[in-house]
């Protein structure tokens, strides 16, 4: 289960994404969850997903 909180899910996602996984769509297949609605979350507190360096800025 995903932390709620959208600062604690963008910690966690990012350290997910930085310890364990080559990209995002790597994670949320791995997690079952919804990559947009990931997106969109994260997207409401100002961050953003940067493929390039595999985390949210």
């Amino acid at each position: 289960m995903l932390p709620e909180d959208p600062f604690i899910l963008l910690s966690y996602i990012n350290m997910k994404l930085r310890d364990n996984y080559p990209s995002l769509q790597a994670l949320c297949d791995d997690l079952d969850t919804d990559e947009q609605i990931l997106a969109e979350t994260l997207e409401r507190i100002g961050v953003r997903y940067d493929a390039e360096q595999n985390r949210f800025l």
